[in-house]
């Protein structure tokens, strides 16, 4: 079966994107990587995604006299490589309603709370001044509200007393780099749809009602 072309747009150290390069480096995954694209020259990521061997394309949002715009030059080259989906790791931008309605139900993005909570930037600040007892993170298709479209997972971690936005963040990204590879999975498999406004899940998938994440993932 045909593999799924993804398009991973990122703006800085892409540890995100590197666990969908270790991902999509295994035989019997069902998707691979069509293009890397950044923002940023100096992001970290490109040299992951060089170093796999996988086209980049650098577009400068700065070049641009608006997002529109910028947002075209990105579809381009991700139409050029054959890209069928996007994969949002720690893109700094936001994109245009244009642009997301061309990639409607084909763009998903990981979000470090629990939304619809602490929607934004800060989310790790957010959570400890307000003195909540859980956090986590958020994959969710992408629409034009901020941080606002179909939930398709999430991942639970604890506060623990004494955290820093540095223990919180360390302990959240470890449950982004176990979500991310497991949905994308599920989504080439044709494992994930959108009805109605809300994700709905294939047979053979499994929710985690009592566990740290919901779908289950191994």
């Amino acid at each position: 079966m045909a593999k799924l072309k993804l398009g991973v747009l990122i703006s800085g150290s892409g540890t995100n994107l590197q666990v969908l390069i270790d991902a999509c480096a295994r035989a019997d995954y069902p998707a691979e990587i069509a293009l890397v694209i950044s923002n940023k020259a100096a992001a970290g990521g490109i040299a992951r995604a060089e170093a796999a061997g996988i086209p980049v394309a650098t577009i400068s949002h700065k070049d641009f006299d608006c997002r529109e715009a910028f947002d075209d030059a990105m579809h381009e080259k991700l139409t050029e490589a054959g890209a069928e989906f996007i994969c949002l790791a720690g893109f700094m931008r936001i994109l245009s309603d244009k642009f997301i309605e061309r990639w409607h139900d084909r763009m998903i993005n990981i979000h470090p709370s629990l939304l619809p909570a602490y929607r934004g930037l800060d989310t790790h600040a957010r959570a400890i001044a307000d003195g909540v007892r859980f956090a986590g993170c958020t994959l969710h298709y992408v629409r034009p509200d901020l941080d606002n479209g179909p939930i398709i997972a999430q991942a639970v971690v604890p506060v623990l007393p004494g955290d820093t936005v540095e223990t919180l963040a360390a302990r959240i990204q470890v449950q982004e780099h176990r979500l991310y590879p497991a949905i994308v999975r599920l989504i080439a498999e044709g494992k994930v749809m959108v009805e109605d406004g809300r994700v709905v899940y294939g047979d053979g998938v499994e929710l985690n009602i009592s566990a740290a994440t919901s779908p289950a993932i191994n």
